[in-house]
């Protein structure tokens, strides 16, 4: 893996999250709020300069629903589904 899909992203646990946008008033440089209060948060690998702020950020929510992740962001299909799980094929007896 190289360093650069080591890097953070900032991710929010919508069920914590009770919107008091404190994330972004701390981190508007990747979250803003959407007209409920509720972050909508941009998933780019955080810069080096914001990794600071965006840890600051984390540790200040009142619910810890803010979430700094490290590695690459899954890649969703076209359709926004989840993939199908696997279906393992029954041993013959």
């Amino acid at each position: 893996m190289s360093r650069r899909d080591e890097r953070l992203h900032v991710r929010v646990n919508p069920i914590a999250c009770t919107a008091h946008g404190l994330c972004a008033e701390l981190l508007p440089e990747r979250v803003r709020l959407d007209d409920w209060g509720y972050p909508i948060v941009d998933d780019r690998p955080l810069e080096p300069e914001l990794v600071a702020l965006a840890k600051r950020a984390a540790a200040a929510c009142p619910t810890l629903a803010l979430l700094l992740e490290r590695g690459t962001r899954p890649v969703e299909r076209a359709t926004g589904s989840v993939p199908p799980p696997r279906v393992r094929a029954r041993a013959a007896r």
